[in-house]
């Protein structure tokens, strides 16, 4: 069956039928870090979410171009148009050069997309290697009317462009009463206008990163590398763009703007943007003191955290949420999240131990358009764990023998598993994968040992059996006994 993904746009605030520009094509483009620190947890869901939407469009047949960015010159402190370049500030404080900081935090984000399972983009841009087409963007801006030049920067004109256009289209702010509360303020500064966002900065003389320009030595806003790179990746028309909600203002309102003077036309036909992960409701970040980085997920390392968990479990526990949900962080969300992930393996390893029968009692036919209708509902990948879950059930009921699965059934639940949860969700079963899987010799040196533990028990040698099961428990192994023989896996 064709399936149809129904989206939430953004910018209509409502669902659509998701519909390409240029079907089977799709261009999709995602606000990717800015390397000057080490990612959080907040990082990695707009990472996983739009990981998921690159998966399924995928899978249901969309020849994806999805383009993720690295910003790696002209974001500034506090996301303002003032202040010192972040990168700049730790390549001055590290006394390195600013390309060596870019390449060393985007070797560490590499590294902890890899632990995730995120997909790689089809391109991922710089902003530092796209300054040329950002300095025409800008001209076309200026030639458009709605930008103007002060002391060698350049600013967008947003009260202007307020007259032609909606600059509060996307995040539904009142712009007019945010120009009448800043109009007093005007002539303090280089803008006309408070709100006016910059295209171009002049650098200071102690600046380090700086490119000339016909206004200045100088080096780009932040807004301005994302219209430029999205557009000249993906086109004048493209399908969609995505981040997090903390994007929406000014980031994303401002390249709406950005491309509207630039094209006279809607370049992004949908808006998607994954809600933020919270700690005790709060926005996860270092002022706030609650800042965890994805290494001390892993490690377990922070203060706050009782213990590591894996990247899959970190995965697992984003994707329980729908993505526009809220998600607040605590050591039991994420330990029920990991136990609730080991239940769904567990199932998964004992699918080639159930006996076959002639009949099913129970029906799981329908378990895959169950999963396909949550996903074509928003990415409701909430839904599809609930329905793995229930998959899971059918799996443990039949090995204890309270219900019968035909073979059809027994295989189309495995299909089900790999489908969703390990090629679609793009969980990673690790445990299986190092000892049951890519170390055969693992698994079958432990298989062997319960064999020798089986024929003794068969031998009423009971000294050898609970040696064995002794000595496998002592170096990290459960053993669990069931009437077709034992099972193991690890503690």
């Amino acid at each position: 069956m064709e399936q149809k993904l129904s989206i939430y746009n953004t910018l209509t605030r409502k669902k659509e039928l998701f519909e390409p520009l240029h079907a089977p094509h799709v261009g999709m483009y995602v606000c990717g870090p800015t390397v000057y620190g080490d990612g959080h947890l907040g990082h990695a869901r707009p990472a996983i979410t739009f990981d998921l939407l690159f998966r399924y469009l995928t899978h249901i047949g969309y020849k994806v171009r999805y383009v993720r960015n690295i910003t790696d010159v002209g974001h500034l402190e506090n996301d303002a148009d003032e202040g010192e370049d972040k990168i700049a500030k730790k390549a001055r404080l590290e006394q390195l050069e600013p390309m060596e900081v870019v390449q060393y935090y985007t070797n560490r984000y590499h590294k902890a997309m890899d632990a995730l399972n995120v997909l790689s983009p089809s391109i991922e841009p710089h902003a530092s290697g796209h300054i040329i087409e950002q300095i025409e963007a800008i001209k076309e801006i200026l030639k458009s009317g709605y930008a103007y030049e002060s002391q060698g920067s350049v600013y967008f004109d947003v009260e202007k462009y307020n007259k032609d256009y909606d600059y509060g289209i996307l995040s539904h702010r009142n712009i007019e009463e945010m120009l009448n509360t800043t109009r007093d303020l005007d002539g303090q500064d280089e803008k006309r206008n408070k709100v006016d966002f910059a295209l171009w900065k002049k650098a200071a003389s102690e600046h380090i990163m700086r490119w000339p320009s016909p206004w200045s030595d100088g080096f780009p806003g932040w807004h301005i590398e994302c219209s430029t790179m999205s557009i000249r990746y993906l086109g004048k028309e493209f399908d969609i763009h995505g981040g997090g909600l903390d994007l929406m203002f000014p980031h994303h309102e401002c390249e709406i703007a950005q491309n509207t003077a630039m094209e006279k036309q809607r370049v992004v036909r949908y808006w998607m943007h994954n809600n933020m992960i919270t700690v005790n409701g709060q926005k996860m970040g270092k002022s706030l003191g609650n800042f965890i980085t994805l290494d001390e997920f892993f490690t377990g390392s922070h203060p706050m955290l009782v213990q590591a968990y894996s990247p899959m479990t970190v995965r697992f526990f984003i994707l329980q949420a729908h993505y526009r949900s809220t998600v607040d962080f605590s050591n039991e969300a994420l330990q029920a999240a990991e136990k609730s992930l080991e239940r769904l393996f567990d199932a998964y390893g004992r699918i080639d131990k159930i006996p076959a029968s002639t009949v099913s009692s129970v029906d799981v036919k329908g378990i895959r358009q169950k999963c396909y209708d949550a996903l074509n509902d928003d990415l409701n990948s909430a839904i599809v764990i609930a329905h793995l879950c229930e998959a899971g059930t059918a799996i443990n009921s039949a090995c204890a023998g309270s219900v019968t699965l035909a073979q059809e059934d027994i295989d189309e639940l495995k299909a089900v598993f790999d489908t969703f949860l390990f090629s679609i969700l793009g969980v990673r079963n690790d445990a299986t994968n190092a000892n049951n899987g890519s170390n055969e010799a693992f698994g079958k040196a432990v298989d062997l040992l319960l064999d020798i533990r089986q024929k003794a028990k068969e031998n009423k040698d009971w000294a050898t059996s609970d040696q064995i099961r002794k000595e496998l428990s002592d170096a990290g192994f459960e053993i669990k006994d069931g009437k077709d023989g034992a099972e193991w896996k690890l503690k």
